[in-house]
Formats: structure tokens, C-alpha cells, sequence
């Protein structure tokens, strides 16, 4: 019987294709510097997760202050001396401390994420400490004189319909320059605060979303404010823009703010340098004097939170002292004795003792 005998099949060959060693990006390399590494820390780490105005300013500031003192330096070479260097110089030249608040998560940010992706051992940026400063007595807000002198000496003022309407709703200087026709809600009065409008130099203006989720709010428009928004005349497409229908700039409403002040002050009247935000701050204490809840005036601020909310709303003092007022005097009578202990409630029962109240 004939078995046919199956050729095994030749062993072909199998070429060993030798892995290629991974091309080393530039952020691996012992000589990258640490501008290099921020550029890429930007693009791949914070463009797709903050918003174009953040951004920006990380740009911005990174630039102004980082970038001449830390930018060629090598990644590797950086130490905890450097920057905490950095931020006393910064302390030293007068920059306030929520500045180098902002440079302190840039420059830590971008470091820890060299760690995490196992270019660096540690942080060297973990153990630099923030120098204390007294923070700078900044003005909060109006008194209601000073309102009143503000709204008189802004009427022959071209933005004097954007003051009025910051004083009177709160908006921030960029959600108030954002503003377009279209979020002026007539049929339900209100007021559709959706964007904020921003400028940088080398992109120029562009909208940006506001500051929070909860900074997309509605305000009830007042009749007030509802005549000084239908006088404004439709230049563009926002409701405050110069004649030529251009953005509002925030540089321009500065100076306008400006000019006031020294009308004011060249009139006799003593008033201090102010900036939009007093506005906002001014519309909040007023609100609270009024008696506004915090929980509605949150909403209308646009906060988050009530925490938030705390900070804007100041009383003045004459407030503090009309309320103080308003306290109900005791029900009955109670006899106060002077003695070399204090001022204490004299016992009719007990001669020798009393209930001391203040020493």
C-alpha cells in the first residue's frame, strides 16, 4: 500500500523587523527649555479645557513676566530658588499677590505636568512659598452721594446710557459691552446675559462665554433701564458701540470714567479714581440697603454662590447706624449700677452681687 508522504512546507522565513526607538519629542530632550515646554503645555493641556479669554491671559501673562526671567532656562536646570526669586521680585516691584497668584499656577502647573509625564523628578515649583502683602485699600463702592454726583457729571458723557444701566442692573463691564439687541427681552422684561465681549492684542475683539455657568443669567429690566436701551441708537450690532458701530473697548471706558472723575474733582468735590467694577460693587450695596435678599441678588449678579455674593455687597456706614436704630429697646426697665468692675445689672434681691455686662 503506497502512503504518499505530505512534504512539510519549508519554513519561510519570518524577517524580525527590529522595533525602531520611539522618536523622542523635543519635550524629552535634556536641552528643552522651558519656553518650549509651556508652548506645549498650553497647547495640549489647557487649549481644549479653558475658555479662549483664559487663554489668552495665560498667554499674556506668561509673556509679560515668565517668559524674560524663566523662558531660557533649561527644563532640567529650573530649581525651587528660581522661582521663588521670581515671586519676591514680582512682591518687590509692586505687583499685586492675586498677580502672582496667577503666575504661581502657570509656572507650577505646567511643571507638575512635566512630572507626571516623567520629565522631572518633583515639582520644583511645590516648595516656593508666595510672599505676604498687605493688600492695597481698593474702593469698593459708591456712597450714595458720590453716586449721585457720578450719574450727574456722566450725563453730557457719550457712555453716559452704559453707566446708568451698570449702576441700575450690576452687569459686568464685559457682559455690558457684549450686549447685543437681540438679548433685550421686551415682550417678558428682561435682559439675556449670554457672552462677554474681550480684546487681545494680536486676535483683536471676539466673544468669549461669561465668567461662570451661573454668569448666563437673566435681569429683569425696570422701566428705567428700559428707556435709557431703546434711546441707544443701533450703530452695530451691540447696544453699546461707538458711532461707527466698532466694540466698545474697555480701554475707552476707562478713560470715560476717567474724564469724570476730573470734572468732578476740578468742580470742589473730593472723589477718588474708580473703575467699572465700583459700578457693579455700587448696585450691589444699594441693593442690600434696599433690602434685596442675598439668594436674589446672586441670581441677578450671576455668582455661583453666595460666598461670592458676600463679597460685592457692602453696607455703608450711615446704613450700619440707621439699622442699629431699628432695634426694639427691652420691655422693661433694669437698673445699671457703675462699679470698679464695669457696668453691671444691680440685683434688688442680692445687695452684695450683681450680673456684670461689660468690663
Amino acid at each position: 500500500m503506497f502512503v504518499s508522504k505530505k512534504r512539510k512546507p519549508k519554513k519561510q522565513k519570518i524577517r524580525r523587523i527590529k522595533a525602531l526607538p520611539a522618536k523622542k519629542s523635543p519635550a524629552e530632550t535634556p536641552k528643552m527649555l522651558f519656553d518650549e515646554w509651556f508652548s506645549l503645555w498650553l497647547n495640549d493641556y489647557k487649549k481644549h479645557r479653558v475658555k479662549i479669554g483664559t487663554l489668552e491671559t495665560y498667554k499674556q501673562y506668561y509673556k509679560s513676566l515668565v517668559l524674560p526671567v524663566l523662558g531660557k532656562t533649561r527644563l532640567c536646570d529650573i530649581r525651587c530658588s528660581d522661582i521663588q526669586h521670581l515671586f519676591n521680585d514680582f512682591a518687590e516691584k509692586g505687583y499685586s499677590l492675586s498677580t502672582i497668584k496667577i503666575v504661581s499656577v502657570l509656572v507650577g502647573g505646567s511643571l507638575q505636568r512635566a512630572v507626571l509625564n516623567g520629565m522631572l523628578k518633583k515639582n520644583p515649583a511645590s516648595a516656593a512659598q508666595l510672599p505676604r502683602i498687605t493688600p492695597k485699600n481698593h474702593r469698593t463702592a459708591l456712597t450714595k452721594e458720590e453716586q449721585n454726583l457720578f450719574s450727574e457729571y456722566s450725563r453730557n458723557s457719550p457712555l453716559y446710557g452704559f453707566f446708568a444701566v451698570m449702576l441700575r442692573t450690576g452687569l459686568r463691564n464685559g457682559e455690558l459691552r457684549g450686549l447685543r439687541f437681540s438679548d433685550i427681552d421686551d415682550k417678558n422684561s428682561l435682559i439675556h446675559v449670554r457672552r462677554t465681549l474681550k480684546y487681545f492684542d494680536g486676535r483683536g475683539y471676539f466673544e468669549d462665554t461669561p465668567k461662570t455657568n451661573s454668569s448666563i443669567h437673566d435681569i429683569p429690566i425696570t422701566p428705567a433701564v428700559s428707556e435709557i436701551l431703546k434711546s441707544q441708537p443701533q450703530n452695530g450690532q451691540y447696544v453699546f458701540s461707538l458711532k461707527n458701530g466698532e466694540p466698545l473697548g474697555r480701554d475707552r471706558v476707562q478713560s470715560e470714567m476717567d474724564k469724570i472723575v476730573r470734572e468732578i474733582q476740578n468742580s470742589g468735590h473730593p472723589f477718588e479714581h474708580i473703575t467699572p467694577h465700583v459700578l457693579r460693587h455700587t448696585f450691589a450695596t444699594r441693593a442690600i440697603e434696599a433690602g434685596m435678599s442675598p439668594q436674589v441678588l446672586k441670581t441677578i449678579l450671576g455668582h455661583s454662590s453666595l460666598s461670592m455674593t458676600d463679597l460685592y455687597s457692602h453696607v455703608m456706614p450711615e446704613t450700619r447706624a440707621s439699622e442699629m436704630e431699628r432695634i426694639p429697646p427691652p420691655s422693661s426697665t433694669v437698673p445699671l449700677t457703675l462699679g470698679k468692675g464695669g457696668l453691671y445689672i444691680k440685683n434688688p434681691r442680692m445687695e452684695s452681687s450683681g450680673d456684670f455686662l461689660f468690663d
